[in-house]
């Protein structure tokens, strides 16, 4: 039996590489935060896509609306009140159409066309859109006149509406519809579109039935941008209104804006724009609450 040596040559002793000196403080920083990037660290304000605190969201936002409020009495000052009325007097014909008990009632007919208008635009999203964003059939039996359609202006059919449905609310309704129904065909059926394959695989595997795949994977999966794209749209329903209101009607948000043009009050066309502006707010806050119940998983 042969003993080992009990000490090693020093020509075969290999010494363990020494450690990488850090050469700057810019190194220095990094390995002291573990971290593999170079560079500065960026105000969380300037990062790219950085986490915002409830708090700084608010006060961002409300910084906004400062700036505006500011800018707007800035240019009210410098030009006349017969063209760009100021806070103020804005502020006043706001409260005057309040205590005359118009802008109740307008509010409401606005609110009423858009419910009734935009809804059935929203019903005829989900279900030709589910259907063309499923079924490859379907959507090569829909694609030519969809295409054909949604680029003729909706605005364009007000003298058909007229000769079609008279001067009721049937017209303005229908303008509401055709002018964001398209829209929300498409936007929808690309929803459908990106659910993913291997859901629908599984449950296809698991014994699931066509319609079971279409009401719990495709539809369920799709609630959240079906509701965006409803929120997208909608800005286009509330465009639709202006216009179907001009349609002969008697009361309105856009039918009062009209009204006030005619007898030139300005600061009174500023208040509407601004109901304009907080109903469509209120609106898509309301959609996005919706979003968050009716998909969690979502949340934005």
């Amino acid at each position: 039996m042969i003993d080992a040596p009990d000490t090693v040559p020093d020509d075969l002793v290999i010494d363990p590489p020494a450690p990488a000196p850090v050469d700057d403080a810019l190194d220095a920083e990094r390995a002291s935060r573990g971290t593999g990037t170079r560079g500065r660290r960026h105000a969380r304000l300037l990062r790219l896509r950085s986490d915002l605190g409830p708090g700084a969201r608010i006060g961002l936002g409300i910084a906004g609306v400062a700036a505006i409020g500011l800018l707007w009495q800035f240019a009210s000052g410098r030009m006349s009140g017969s063209i760009l009325p100021t806070p103020a007097a804005t502020w006043e014909a706001l409260i005057d159409l309040q205590s005359n008990g118009i802008l109740v009632n307008d509010v409401w007919a606005s609110s009423k066309r858009i419910l009734i208008g935009y809804g059935i635009s929203v019903l005829l999203g989900i279900v030709f859109g589910m259907a063309i964003g499923s079924f490859t059939s379907v959507e090569s039996f829909f694609e030519p006149q969809i295409a054909f359609l949604r680029y003729i202006p909706a605005s364009a059919l007000t003298p058909l509406f007229l000769l079609w449905f008279g001067l009721d609310e049937s017209p303005k309704i229908w303008l509401i519809v055709v002018g964001t129904a398209f829209f929300n065909i498409l936007m929808m059926a690309d929803v459908a579109r990106n659910v993913p394959r291997e859901l629908i695989n599984a449950a296809y595997t698991l014994g699931a039935g066509r319609a079971t795949v279409l009401r719990r994977i495709v539809l369920r999966h799709s609630i959240p941008g079906i509701i965006d794209a409803a929120r997208v749209n909608l800005a286009a329903a509330w465009l639709m209104l202006v216009v179907a209101e001009l349609l002969a009607a008697k009361e309105g948000i856009a039918f009062q804006i009209v009204r006030a043009q005619r007898f030139r009050a300005v600061d009174t066309m500023f208040a509407l724009l601004i109901v304009f502006g907080v109903i469509g707010l209120v609106s898509d806050l309301l959609l996005r609450g919706l979003r968050n119940v009716a998909a969690p998983w979502a949340r934005s």
